[in-house]
């Protein structure tokens, strides 16, 4: 959830704190809660519900979309920025568990002591995950699942160790749930009268083992104590990083002016990426001065490129702002955000493509006015015409979107203009229309293309638009709808709109 505030803050329409406001995803019996604010629990919307049953509790439910492909890439990514405290850190999200259940994983054994110890690290960490604008519930235990528990049903920072901590009250007073069992198998438990840890330790384990499966983890109970206990390993697996692409010059005295050495550091750059088949689409200049302060300046590319003489050139009207005190002896270009790149072969003429000289020409533009002056239009995921494309900065990463698979006019009216038509039936197509006092005869038609309200932008009561494609004697080809039905509930009669026109 506060994944999605950040973005709806940088989007610029982010909602009030006191408004509820609920995530949802698809359930197998229409869409259910996935994540929620602060505000919309104290209304009483719990997760897991349906979305109908909390919008009769709570009216005024604000909903979007769960993006859960983006909140697993954001935690792998943030379990390798968490790789400041100990080399051993994974994200624990797997797939078919719940949201709630998501995490970190850090093995900090022989890493504490950097940090003043055990307290003072747990504090750190927290502190610097709130800076990032995450709220986090920490703890600390000698195992993976005793850790996991302790995060979620214990005081937030809490620590468990001793000769017998297995056997702590803290960790076996914990319900069911904690050993990260399913919900069916907690329903069980709590059924069979299981309500603590404690209760599930004392019983025969032979009982217990011919209820559950032998090789599932999430519905057996006695893997998930032994895993809890230490009596079943259970390492932490870190992902490998992913490469870094650097090139240092490391002067033999002080200097204040980088733009010498900066030929030669984008080239060493842009071979490190072409031997891994790679392109820069951010880079990252920073010199480390001789008073042990850094100062960096910051470039991106429209597409990824590795081409020393134009990486260059996004440096040459930064330079000034970088920051020499009493000069830097030691000059790193960085390259953060890398993307695959094939070689392209020219054209049979020898000239170069298109698409590439249009690339650059972004990229200079944005470094002489800044990346905010540039922005490109993407495809959106909505059926809604208007809201099919969205504006975003034009250095930023072009994330693949599926095209709709029906014909859309190049030309879209903003807002649709309202027509006056005629027709044969009420629900039928258009036989004639008027339009900026106008009169077009419809010769042929194609349609209707039903587009239902998106319940998650709409308000209720709108009406639902049946779009037709026609044309008239002339060959001149319209896009317009019809805004509603006859006798549906929602208004007075339909109306018609003109929304686009082919070329």
């Amino acid at each position: 959830m506060e994944r999605w505030q950040r973005q709806a803050l940088q989007r610029g329409d982010a909602a009030s704190a006191e408004l509820a406001m609920a995530l949802v995803d698809e359930g197998p019996q229409g869409p259910v809660i996935h994540a929620m604010n602060r505000a919309a629990r104290l209304a009483g919307v719990t997760l897991g519900a349906r979305l109908t049953d909390m919008r009769a509790l709570v009216p005024g439910l604000r909903v979007d979309h769960a993006d859960r492909a983006g909140d697993r890439a954001a935690l792998r990514q943030l379990a390798l920025w968490a790789r400041r405290w100990c080399p051993w850190t994974a994200a624990d999200a797997p797939e078919d568990s719940p949201a709630e259940s998501h995490g970190l994983v850090l093995d900090t054994t022989g890493s504490d002591h950097l940090f003043g110890g055990e307290p003072a690290m747990l504090a750190e960490m927290e502190g610097a995950l709130s800076a990032l604008g995450f709220t986090a519930r920490l703890a600390l235990a000698s195992t993976w699942g005793a850790a996991w528990a302790l995060a979620r049903y214990a005081p937030p920072r809490s620590l468990l160790r001793g000769v017998d901590w297995a056997n702590s009250p803290m960790l076996m007073q914990l319900p069911p749930a904690a050993l990260r069992l399913e919900a069916e198998t907690v329903l069980l438990l709590n059924r069979l009268g299981l309500r603590q840890i404690k209760a599930i330790a004392d019983l025969p384990r032979l009982s217990l083992a011919r209820r559950f499966p032998r090789h599932d983890p999430a519905r057996n109970p006695l893997i998930r104590l032994d895993q809890l206990t230490g009596h079943l390993p259970e390492p932490v697996c870190p992902p490998e990083a992913p490469p870094l692409f650097r090139a240092d010059a490391r002067l033999p005295e002080p200097i204040f002016d980088p733009t010498n050495h900066l030929p030669e550091l984008c080239q060493d750059l842009c071979d490190q990426l072409a031997r891994a088949g790679r392109g820069a689409r951010r880079l990252s200049l920073t010199v480390y001065r001789t008073d042990g302060e850094t100062s960096r300046i910051e470039a991106a590319c429209a597409s990824a490129s590795r081409e020393a003489r134009h990486l260059a050139f996004l440096f040459r009207d930064r330079l000034e702002k970088i920051k020499p005190g009493y000069g830097f002896d030691l000059i790193s270009l960085e390259a953060p955000l890398t993307e695959a790149m094939t070689i392209r072969q020219p054209d049979l003429a020898g000239e170069t493509e298109t698409t590439l000289e249009l690339a650059h020409l972004v990229d200079r533009l944005a470094a002489r006015f800044g990346s905010k002056a540039l922005t490109r239009l993407e495809p959106a995921q909505s059926h809604i015409p208007e809201r099919a494309e969205a504006s975003r900065p034009a250095l930023a990463p072009v994330a693949p979107q599926p095209l709709p698979a029906t014909e859309r006019p190049q030309r879209l009216l903003t807002p649709a203009e309202e027509v006056v038509v005629l027709y044969a039936v009420p629900e039928g197509p258009p036989a004639q229309f008027q339009w900026r006092r106008r009169t077009y005869r419809i010769a042929r038609y194609q349609g209707p293309e039903r587009i239902a309200p998106e319940w998650w932008h709409d308000r209720p009561g709108t009406r639902l638009r049946d779009y037709y494609k026609v044309e008239d004697a002339a060959g001149h080809r319209f896009w317009i709808y019809r805004e509603g039905l006859h006798d549906d509930g929602r208004g007075a009669d339909p109306r018609w709109f003109l929304h686009g026109v082919f070329a």
